[in-house]
């Protein structure tokens, strides 16, 4: 049965005025809800809000990514309990057939696409466009394009930011959806703009569509490629290097993607007010580049927030708010046990570190004085509990053999634990299974890092370095708890590491355990204080209304 004309294709919802320009939202992951497994962190944890809120909101706006057979990679356990990526085969019954197949050249080929589509009212999000390689028209190479997201060999994964753009692109036409709006969020989509030049003619009415986000502060982060490789895989779709080079202005023999997406935009933001500073500096020296605006982050309180927690607070009942957040943490503390075989008690401070495992997000930090740690973790007086989860990329031995050295840690300690499988079901539960969210990246190298918010959103206090969204959030041992700023740019990061441990533990030892056991109401204020702050400020609605208003 198929009620939607695909050809002709308009959001199936009457857009509300404010936001009746039409928006085409290009990400290479999307977390919309758990059965939907096509993303790997962060970046896919905002497009996911953004696409609920834009639902929420009745905004024009429809999102284009891609189906990943395999998804990102599911995180399982070898017999000694380290770390096993495996790659299943994923199908989804609650997706419609566009019926929409066409061809996109990768290496000079025609390389078969297909478009599949998420209603907005399956997960009550903006309608979502999803493409696909994998059909019997196309060879295996072909076919395995959209298998694995972010592959490590070079070569696929520029043909997976090609089917994102050039594909994106071309599948708005066969929709018949000619977007006001190209929102590039990051730069992976950006092969869509040598489809667009072809359409309109001229870099000018490229540049009149196109806005960009940028996610990443670090150099390294932005992709570069050799461009004869992209000029022989097609990439630049028909447009010769020398055409590329005076349209970006970037010569030599590397192509840098996030400076060539800022020259095509009109409009660029970077993710928190911070790394809008980062960014501007960043890239403030090169020239034909729009000034970087700031768009904080944020996620959908409808999808994340404990309801009861917050009706608790409205209401006053601070019986009735201890009583829930003890029951989030027990029925938390069942998946734990389930996982691990710990069993962990709700009446005990509990602290849980969880996201992307990256190296700069240094997840072993707590334990890097490890006399100061096994003191920690056998203190009777105010005793305590330790959570890990997260998914390193699975070629990123560095981050994986961390990880796996805090399995073999936490098989020393009955109140240590580490889950595995992190996806947003977990994310969720682990979040209410906190008291603490410890989150200590290395100053000022995480962009955004939006998994306090939804951690507050369940009745859990943030602990974190002064880094990201939270220098617009924070006001110390009030909503929140925070490592004093160093020096970061004179100092060494062996210094670095040691001072921001120096200070997590006379933070944890002086203030957050003695807090937590002798005086619960001030503890309460302060859980409430970021419940509160964190609804108003970090909720994706406003980010949805802002990017209509500043960028759009």
């Amino acid at each position: 049965m198929q009620s939607t004309d695909f050809r002709n294709y308009k959001i199936p919802y009457s857009p509300a005025p404010e936001y009746s320009k039409s928006v085409a939202y290009f990400s290479m992951e999307f977390a919309i809800h758990q059965p939907l497994k096509i993303y790997s962190g962060g970046l896919g944890f905002l497009s996911g809000s953004h696409l609920r809120s834009a639902y929420d909101l009745k905004q024009n706006l429809i999102g284009i990514g891609i189906l990943w057979k395999y998804g990102y990679y599911d995180q399982s356990r070898h017999h000694d309990q380290t770390l096993k990526a495996d790659w299943y085969e994923k199908t989804y019954s609650f997706l419609e057939d566009t019926g929409i197949k066409f061809t996109v050249p990768v290496h000079n080929q025609p390389v078969w696409v297909k478009a599949w589509y998420l209603p907005p009212t399956t997960f009550k999000s903006a309608p979502l466009f999803l493409l696909s390689t994998d059909l019997p028209e196309n060879d295996y190479l072909s076919q395995t394009i959209t298998h694995k997201l972010y592959d490590s060999d070079t070569a696929a994964k520029i043909a997976q930011m090609m089917i994102l753009g050039l594909g994106g692109a071309k599948l708005l036409d066969e929709l018949n959806f000619n977007p006001d709006v190209y929102h590039l969020n990051e730069a992976h989509g950006l092969s869509s703009v040598f489809h667009l030049l072809k359409k309109f003619g001229s870099k000018e009415e490229v540049k009149k569509r196109l806005v960009f986000t940028t996610h990443t502060p670090e150099e390294a982060g932005n992709e570069k490629h050799d461009y004869f490789l992209l000029d022989k895989m097609s990439f630049f779709y028909g447009h010769s290097i020398q055409e590329v080079q005076k349209l970006t202005g970037i010569e030599g023999t590397v192509f840098n993607h996030s400076l060539a997406a800022l020259r095509f935009a009109r409009e660029a933001n970077g993710v928190s007010q911070l790394h809008g500073e980062v960014s501007r500096r960043m890239w403030g020296g090169y020239a034909d580049v729009p000034q970087i605006k700031a768009i904080t982050n944020a996620q959908n309180w409808n999808y994340w927030a404990d309801k009861q927690l917050y009706r608790f607070m409205e209401e006053g009942d601070n019986d009735g708010f201890d009583d829930r957040k003890r029951y989030l943490k027990k029925r938390a503390f069942e998946i734990v046990a389930d996982q691990t075989g710990k069993l962990f008690d709700p009446d005990v401070l509990t602290i849980v570190w969880a996201r992307r495992f990256a190296a700069y997000k240094r997840p072993d930090l707590i334990t890097h004085d490890m006399k100061r740690f096994e003191d920690l973790v056998a203190n009777t007086q105010h005793p305590i509990q330790i959570i890990w989860a997260g998914k390193p990329y699975p070629m990123d031995y560095g981050a994986i053999s961390v990880f796996n050295s805090l399995v073999h840690l936490s098989k020393r300690f009955k109140n240590v634990a580490v889950c595995v499988d992190y996806e947003l079901a977990l994310s969720k539960r682990l979040k209410q299974a906190s008291d603490i969210w410890l989150n200590n990246p290395r100053v000022p190298r995480e962009a955004s890092g939006t998994s306090g918010m939804t951690a507050s959103m369940n009745g859990s206090i943030n602990f974190s370095t002064y880094d990201g969204w939270i220098c617009e959030f924070a006001r110390h041992g009030e909503n929140c708890f925070i490592i004093p700023q160093a020096d970061y740019h004179n100092l060494s990061i062996q210094d670095q590491d040691k001072w921001d441990l120096d200070h997590l533990y006379e933070i944890l030892q002086e203030e957050i355990l003695p807090l937590y056991y002798s005086n619960k109401r001030k503890w309460r204020d302060i859980i409430q204080d970021g419940m509160h702050d964190v609804r108003h400020e970090f909720e994706s609605n406003r980010m949805a209304k802002e990017y209509y208003q500043l960028m759009y």
